[in-house]
């Protein structure tokens, strides 16, 4: 397994720590406590902005300037529309919020030109876009509004309720939200850091593929579907044709220029329409990916997307690190490292996710 720099020094760090051995890697059960935050719908929470600082406060990122290596910026062209610019869009809610902050911290910190990258940040709550000024006073960003009533009657029940927030679906609609200018965009999950220059997997070729992911071929892919799924030729049929893999739709390279010509949107929505009736699957917003693009993926590397780290759906239990070079690390699973340290009930890799922490109480 091969590491670079600072991720090399943490896992040392990991290690050696007597601090970091203190607590035997503990299973993140699904205790009243825990289960209630992970599942608090957005809706319920109190947005004002007193009541936002009230409850969080996260510490002011330092400064990040591009290296020398990095040329020639075309100031006149302002905006999003600027075509040396990064497109990574991530989703913004009060439950994830420490996980979010975390994941743009990563992604500034490791980035050799950090200035070149633009955040396009999905919400369905008012009153982010301040507190994610304070803690990056220099980041280039916009806020995009996602409207839960778009998806709230397609969405079925999953696993997990926190599966069934309708702002899981709103990367369904990144070619409709984004500026037409936007080309392309890395998506990326909230649980999760990376520990690589994040322009590595901007340049991912995509060639005749619409999306760009790590895929998991050895996986058992029927078990994303139900029986009652595989047996009907109708629905099982879609795939007749296609060699298709798991891939974790967390980490994803899309191009919304052929997402848009094609209209992949439409196609997943009618997928959803049919889960409501048919009942075709039990997980949130991965399956209908895996309908319309299992087999039609552009494969990047697994470094790009070492997932799994959150557990399972059900008990969160810990998991190792898949062999192999790291450059993104998911927590995607019902644990979270924010709520493990805080029970000081850690899982060891959590203490790679920690030196991306912003987060403080407020006083």
């Amino acid at each position: 397994m091969r590491f670079s720099g600072f991720f090399s020094a943490a896992m040392v760090l990991i290690v050696l720590s007597p601090s970091s051995q203190s607590f035997p890697p503990a299973e993140a059960s699904r205790s009243s406590h825990l289960d209630s935050y992970l599942r608090l719908p957005s809706y319920q929470v109190s947005m004002s902005p007193h009541s936002l600082e009230d409850r969080f406060s996260f510490r002011k990122a330092s400064e990040f300037r591009n290296a020398d290596e990095c040329g020639f910026i075309d100031h006149k062209i302002t905006g999003v529309c600027n075509p040396s610019l990064v497109h990574v869009a991530i989703t913004l809610d009060v439950v994830y919020l420490r996980g979010s902050i975390a994941a743009v911290h990563s992604v500034l910190r490791h980035s050799i030109c950090p200035e070149n990258i633009f955040f396009h940040f999905l919400v369905s709550e008012t009153n982010l876009e301040t507190l994610v000024r304070s803690t990056f006073p220099q980041l280039k960003f916009k806020v995009y509004y996602f409207d839960p009533e778009i998806v709230r009657n397609l969405i079925s029940s999953s696993v997990r309720q926190a599966l069934e927030q309708p702002l899981n679906y709103a990367r369904n609609y990144l070619a409709d939200l984004l500026e037409p200018c936007v080309r392309r965009v890395i998506y990326l999950d909230s649980d999760l850091v990376v520990v690589d220059d994040i322009s590595k997997l901007w340049s991912t070729k995509l060639r005749s593929r619409t999306i760009g992911a790590p895929e998991y071929c050895h996986a058992n892919f029927s078990k994303y579907f139900t029986g009652g799924f595989w047996s009907n030729k109708r629905f099982s049929g879609t795939f007749k044709g296609r060699k298709p893999c798991y891939f974790n739709s967390g980490v994803m390279v899309i191009d919304l220029v052929k997402w848009r010509r094609v209209g992949y949107t439409k196609r997943i929505e009618r997928w959803m329409e049919i889960q409501k009736s048919d009942r075709i699957y039990e997980l949130g917003s991965l399956p209908p990916f895996l309908l319309v693009f299992a087999g039609r993926v552009a494969p990047i590397e697994h470094r790009w997307n070492q997932h799994g780290l959150g557990g399972d759906n059900v008990r969160g239990s810990c998991r190792d690190l898949h062999p192999g070079p790291v450059s993104l690390l998911h927590w995607s699973g019902s644990g979270k490292p924010w709520l493990r340290l805080d029970l000081k009930r850690p899982c060891l890799l959590d203490a790679l996710w920690a030196p991306y922490d912003l987060y403080g109480h407020s006083q």
